[in-house]
């Protein structure tokens, strides 16, 4: 399963694979229950797991890096109920560069028990290869050359006539 499928969707609780999008939704599969289902984008809102930001004291950083701290720690993950202090302790030792202000304890439970439904469906915790490349390559800033066209019509359109203002008369 890939990271960059993965969203999380207002009002319903977990992680979702969305599968496919329509106009006016998209089908997701819960990762915890395995459940599919149409979720329409009137009531609910879709973020991508890869565009989700955490506050930190310089600058901000994506949830993968938080995700990425909480795998390579020794610490001993609360679990997603515990108390607000438990889990602020718990992330003070992971990832002391967060802003403990600006992210509340709601947010830090989230992220504790959306770790534990990722390693539970075995993703691989990695951005897709266009979240990566934050610069593009040098060749790539380079303005793409217009070829010109070969028939002189398409080079001189007409413009549209003015358009008439409508304002209201003076009355004597």
């Amino acid at each position: 399963m890939d990271y960059n499928k993965l969203v999380s969707v207002t009002g319903l609780s977990g992680l979702y694979e969305l599968i496919s999008s329509k106009a006016d939704g998209g089908i997701v599969r819960s990762l915890e229950d395995k459940t599919t289902k149409f979720v329409s984008t009137r009531i609910h809102n879709f973020s991508h797991l890869e565009s989700i930001e955490v506050y930190t004291t310089k600058d901000n950083v994506n949830l993968i890096e938080i995700f990425n701290a909480m795998k390579a720690s020794t610490e001993a993950m609360p679990n997603g109920k515990a108390d607000n202090k438990d889990i602020k302790a718990y992330f003070e030792k992971v990832y002391p560069d967060m802003d403990f202000e600006r992210v509340y304890g709601s947010d830090m439970k989230k992220m504790v028990k959306w770790y534990h439904i990722l390693v539970a469906n075995n993703v691989e915790l990695k951005l897709s290869e266009a979240t990566e490349e934050a610069a593009p390559a040098p060749e790539a800033a380079a303005p793409a050359k217009v070829k010109p066209s070969a028939s002189p019509k398409a080079a001189t359109a007409k413009a549209a006539p003015p358009k008439k203002i409508n304002t209201p008369r003076k009355m004597a």
